[in-house]
């Protein structure tokens, strides 16, 4: 499939930017050889649920993941997790906090007696 550029995306309909999943969707069950029946069988959803999903007309997410997971490709998905990022300020302060190096025993503290 071809890179879609971000101006697509944003000035894409919300029917074309579904039309472009299903087509993805398509484009990697026939490139892994499978009919729609097949697909539909192995993602648990019937196969004229499936055919409106691949021209854009049923677009639920559920089926949108099953369908993923039948081609092996949830990795896709990874985009959407949210990753904790440390700000500048923080990632400072903790690198001040470190410890350079070991501090010296307490000055009370006593000696132990030598046997010589």
């Amino acid at each position: 499939m071809t890179e879609i550029s971000d101006k697509f995306w944003n000035a894409a309909s919300d029917t074309a930017i579904m039309e472009t999943i299903g087509s993805f969707i398509k484009h990697h069950r026939v490139e892994q050889n499978k009919t729609q029946s097949q697909l539909a069988k192995e993602s648990g959803i019937v196969r004229s649920t499936l055919s409106l999903f691949e021209r854009g007309q049923n677009t639920s997410m559920i089926v949108f993941v099953q369908l993923l997971r039948a081609l092996k490709l949830l990795h896709l998905l990874q985009e959407f997790q949210v990753k904790q990022q440390i700000s500048p300020i923080e990632l400072a302060k903790l690198e001040q906090s470190k410890r350079i190096r070991a501090s010296r025993k307490d000055k009370n503290e006593a000696k132990p007696k030598s046997n010589w």
